[in-house]
């Protein structure tokens, strides 16, 4: 469409016009350019009965601010406990490998060991400790959060986002998402219970003590945001942006290293020779490692996970390449026409790492490069994201050659779901140890 119409058009979802923002510039134009403009949050039907415009994600004006600029200083200024994020994720990256060695070369599928392991990330910044692999309540929450983005993808949760008033009166297998929710909802609240039974207000153990911290402070400040509901909501939001997006990057990751053993090689041989094998990966090492830096890059360009971003408003009446966009407007700034946008990426159809290179081959920023949106609503989980993704994979690689059982000319990376969200082809593959 945007072929025929230019880079910025309106569609109509149901009774609904969404202008549609196509390439690098029309998104810039917007998302950054006038950032508090396009900073409204518009609402996804299929998710709107859940979160009731509480948490960080689907929250706007002042609740929006005030949880946002809380969790970004909690998650930037992690200091509670004895152990730094990194340390965190260092820990549970090793754990990983544990659990890989004990395939013994023996052809798996990796979708839900990678989710398990992203998840002990949060749950150990939200809940202050990790979970044992085999624990049945870690086991069912993470069935729980992986059926919960499934159903977020499906052409019905599609049709009850464009058709609610229709959808959301007939009974069927859209509500399932809904009742997904109300069980990791149910948990998160059980979990917060347990936190306050036990709360000091001078030992912070994680996210949650953080967050009663606030509520005490402000208890007397009526326009206060910092309330059960929105801790329980914005917990959710933590763990349902930062389990699936993450865990489906890395999955897609290891396929494209399976499709393409020759970047394998080049990854081994900067491992070796930064980190060695006598010591874990750190975030520092990254400064020193521009192919690995450049091939988590191309990665997120081309794995393209969040593909439509969710949909945003425009806060009062605002001009955009000559047109009139009235407060309220709903805009849907499509991530995918960026990274695959020809003026910036030459045949952006193929993986190529070396676009983030130079001729020195240092590393090379590009700006049409929006994985985590941009703007006011960036993702707020961007730098623990970019810690997570650099220190697993790393971790894996130092560790493990990787192997399919088939050959890389039958390997394909095609999604095999390519909707509100972007996924890989199901595969095998064995980890090798080095």
């Amino acid at each position: 469409m945007s072929e025929v119409y230019g880079p910025i058009f309106t569609v109509y979802l149901g009774f609904r016009p969404v202008v549609v923002l196509c390439g690098y510039k029309a998104v810039k134009e917007a998302l950054v350019d006038q950032a508090e403009a396009f900073s409204g949050r518009g609402q996804l039907p299929s998710f709107s009965k859940e979160f009731n415009e509480h948490g960080v994600v689907f929250a706007n004006g002042r609740r929006w601010k005030q949880l946002r600029r809380f969790t970004l200083n909690t998650l930037r200024n992690f200091g509670m406990g004895k152990r730094s994020i990194e340390e965190r994720i260092q820990e549970e990256a090793q754990a990983l490998v544990r659990e890989f060695r004990e395939t013994k070369g023996v052809p798996f599928d990796p979708i839900f060991i990678l989710s398990q392991a992203i998840s002990n990330v949060i749950c150990s910044i939200v809940f202050g400790d990790r979970f044992d692999y085999q624990d049945k309540q870690f086991l069912l929450l993470n069935n729980l959060i992986t059926q919960r983005f499934r159903f977020a993808g499906s052409y019905l949760s599609t049709l009850y986002n464009i058709f609610p008033e229709i959808m959301g009166k007939m009974p069927g297998a859209h509500h399932k998402g809904y009742q997904c929710s109300q069980q990791i909802i149910s948990f998160i609240q059980e979990r917060v219970r347990m936190q306050q039974a036990t709360w000091d207000p001078c030992n912070p153990r994680n996210y949650i003590d953080c967050f009663l911290a606030k509520m005490e402070q402000e208890k007397q400040n009526q326009d206060s945001e910092f309330c059960l509901e929105n801790l329980v909501m914005s917990t959710f939001n933590l763990f349902f942006a930062g389990t699936e997006t993450i865990s489906t990057t890395l999955r897609y990751g290891l396929l494209i290293l399976l499709k393409y053993p020759q970047i394998q090689d080049r990854l081994h041989e900067e491992i070796d020779r930064v980190i060695g094998q006598d010591r874990i990966p750190a975030t520092e090492d990254r400064n020193k490692m521009p192919y690995t830096e450049a091939v988590l890059h191309e990665i997120q360009r081309f794995s393209d996970v969040f593909p439509m971003s969710l949909p945003h408003t425009v806060t009062h009446d605002t001009h955009l390449r000559g047109y009139l966009l009235p407060k309220g407007t709903y805009i849907y700034p499509l991530l995918n026409t960026v990274h695959c946008d020809p003026e910036h990426h030459a045949n952006p159809d193929t993986f190529d790492p070396e676009r983030f290179l130079d001729p020195q081959g240092g590393f090379k920023r590009r700006d049409a490069w929006m994985p985590f949106s941009a703007g006011k609503r960036v993702c707020l989980g961007e730098g623990l994201a970019r810690a997570e993704l650099f220190l697993f994979f790393t971790a894996i690689l130092q560790s493990f050659t990787l192997a399919s059982p088939l050959p890389p000319g039958k390997i394909s990376l095609e999604p095999a779901v390519r909707d509100l969200s972007s996924v890989p082809p199901l595969y095998q593959l064995s980890m090798l140890p080095r």
